[in-house]
C-alpha cells in the first residue's frame, strides 16, 4: 500500500484495508484453530480457578518467637470419617501448608503438632467451601510462669443414697513470652477421703472438651492430668462419687493459690463452714446455695460440712453454665443413659464458662466486700489517729474522714476493674455490673460525705 504524497492514506485506500481485514476475520472464524482456541483459554482459566479453591491452604505462626514455624507436621483430618487422618505433610521455610482438595465436601480439622503437643485453628473446623486454616503454635517449658488457678467450683448433689461431686479447675497461663507448659503433672488436685473418681476431662483454650486422663501421683487421694497448659485458660473437670449418710465433711487445703472457690449446693442441702468468715453467699434465684472464698492461698483450710439432700434441676443447671444437660440424678437425662459409676451431672465443662452468668454477681459480692475492708480501713486509721494525736483522752472527737478514704479505695478498685476490662479479663456485662456495684457505693460514701 502506497501513501499519497502528504504520507497520508488515501479514502480508497482506507475502504481496502478494512474490506481485507474483514475477509481475513472471517477466514480465521472458520479454521478450527479460531474456533478452539479462546475456549481453550476459558477451559484452563476456570480448571485452575477450581483447583486452587479446592485446595486447603494455611500458615503455622509460632506465638512464642513471632516467626513462622517451620518443619513442624500438618495434618489433615476428616471429622465426617471418625477423625481418621487422610492427609499429612510439613510446613515450610514460610510455616506454609498445602493439602490437595478433600474427595468429600465434609467438615476437616487441621492438625498441628510442634514440641509433641497438638494445635488447631482458633476458628475450629474448617467448613465445607472454606480453604484456609491458621495456627498458632507455641514453645514448651516444663514449668512457665505466671501461672494461676482462677476458679475451682465444686458441686454436690445426693439421692440419698451416695453423693456425687463434680469439680470444676480454671488454670491461666499468662507467660511472656507466651509458652506451654508440658510435663507429666502439670496440674494436680486432691480427691476427697472415700471418693472413686469416675471421669476426668480437659479443655484448651478455645478448644472443645475431650477426655483425659487423671492419673494417681502416689500421694494419697492425690492426682495428676498431664494435659498441656496452652497460654491462656486451660480447664479441668472431674466427677467421683463417694458414701453418703446424710452429712459429710470436707477439709479442701488447695495446693496453689486460687482466685475464687465456689462449692455449690442444690435446694434441700444445707453449708457449714468451719470458719464463717471464710466465705461469702452468692444469692441465687433458683434457690442453689452458692459458697463464695476469696483469694485463697496455698494449704489454706477451707473446711465445711454438707448436710440434706438434694439434686440440681434443669434450671439450676441451666443457671450454672450447663446448657441443661442435667445427667442421671440432674433430669437432663435418665440412669440407664449415664453407665458411670456416681451417675452424672452432665458436663458442665461443655459450656463456654459455667460460672459465666456468676462471674458478675462474684464481682458485685467482692465490691460489698471491698466496701465493708474499706469501712474496717478507715475505721483502723481512725483509730490509730485517735491514739497517736489525743494519748489517753478517750474521749476526745474522731478527726479522720473515713468517707474520703473509702472514696479513694473506692477509686482504686474502679482503676483495676477498666485495667481487667482493657485487657480482656471482662466481659462487657461483667464490666458493666460490676462498675455499677462500685458506682452505688460511691455515690453512697459521697452522700454520706457532703451530709
Amino acid at each position: 500500500m502506497r501513501l499519497s504524497q502528504r504520507g497520508e492514506l488515501t479514502q480508497q485506500q482506507v475502504l481496502r484495508f478494512a474490506r481485507n481485514g474483514r475477509k481475513e476475520g472471517e477466514r480465521r472464524r472458520c479454521t478450527p484453530e479460531g474456533v478452539l482456541h479462546p475456549f481453550l483459554i476459558v477451559l484452563v482459566i476456570l480448571f485452575s480457578t477450581f483447583a486452587l479453591a479446592q485446595s486447603i491452604t494455611g500458615t503455622v505462626t509460632n506465638g512464642t518467637t513471632g516467626k513462622p514455624a517451620a518443619g513442624d507436621d500438618v495434618t489433615l483430618i476428616a471429622l465426617s470419617q471418625g477423625m481418621q487422618e487422610i492427609g499429612s505433610t510439613k510446613s515450610d521455610t514460610q510455616g506454609k501448608f498445602s493439602f490437595p482438595a478433600p474427595k468429600d465436601q465434609a467438615p476437616h480439622m487441621v492438625r498441628v503438632t510442634h514440641g509433641g503437643v497438638n494445635y488447631f485453628p482458633q476458628g475450629g473446623p474448617i467448613m465445607p467451601g472454606a480453604t484456609t486454616a491458621e495456627v498458632t503454635v507455641y514453645d514448651t517449658a516444663k514449668k512457665v510462669e505466671p501461672l494461676n488457678q482462677t476458679v475451682e467450683v465444686d458441686r454436690y448433689q445426693t439421692d440419698g443414697k451416695q453423693l456425687q461431686g463434680v469439680a470444676l479447675f480454671a488454670i491461666q497461663n499468662a507467660s511472656n513470652p507466651p509458652r506451654t507448659m508440658e510435663s507429666d503433672k502439670t496440674f494436680e488436685f486432691v480427691l476427697p477421703a472415700g471418693a472413686t473418681l469416675d471421669s476426668s476431662d480437659a479443655k484448651g483454650p478455645g478448644g472443645q472438651p475431650i477426655q483425659s486422663p487423671a492419673n494417681e501421683t502416689g500421694q494419697k487421694n492425690t492426682y495428676a492430668f498431664a494435659y498441656p497448659l496452652k497460654p491462656g485458660e486451660t480447664q479441668f473437670q472431674i466427677s467421683y462419687h463417694m458414701p453418703y449418710s446424710g452429712e459429710a465433711s470436707f477439709s479442701p487445703k488447695p495446693l496453689a493459690a486460687v482466685q475464687h472457690f465456689v462449692v455449690m449446693l442444690p435446694k434441700g442441702m444445707s453449708f457449714t463452714p468451719k470458719n464463717a468468715q471464710a466465705f461469702q453467699t452468692m444469692p441465687d434465684k433458683s434457690g442453689s446455695t452458692i459458697m463464695v472464698a476469696t483469694d485463697v492461698k496455698p494449704g489454706q483450710d477451707l473446711s465445711f460440712s454438707i448436710a440434706g439432700s438434694g439434686v440440681f434441676t434443669r434450671e439450676a443447671q441451666e443457671d450454672a453454665g450447663d446448657g441443661g444437660g442435667g445427667g442421671a440424678m440432674g433430669g437432663g437425662q435418665t440412669a440407664a443413659n449415664d453407665n458411670r459409676p456416681g451417675g452424672g451431672l452432665g458436663a458442665p465443662i461443655d459450656a463456654p464458662d459455667p460460672l459465666y452468668k456468676y462471674r458478675a454477681v462474684i464481682l458485685g459480692a467482692f465490691a460489698v466486700v471491698l466496701v465493708m475492708g474499706g469501712f474496717y480501713i478507715a475505721t483502723k486509721s481512725n483509730h490509730r489517729q485517735h491514739a497517736t494525736v489525743e494519748g489517753p483522752r478517750i474521749d476526745a472527737p474522731v478527726t479522720g474522714d473515713r468517707s474520703t478514704i473509702l472514696l479513694e479505695a473506692m477509686k482504686e478498685e474502679l482503676f483495676q476493674l477498666e485495667v481487667e476490662r482493657q485487657q480482656g479479663k471482662l466481659s462487657e456485662e461483667e464490666y458493666v455490673k460490676a462498675k455499677a456495684a462500685l458506682d452505688e457505693t460511691m455515690r453512697r460514701a459521697l452522700a454520706r460525705k457532703s451530709s
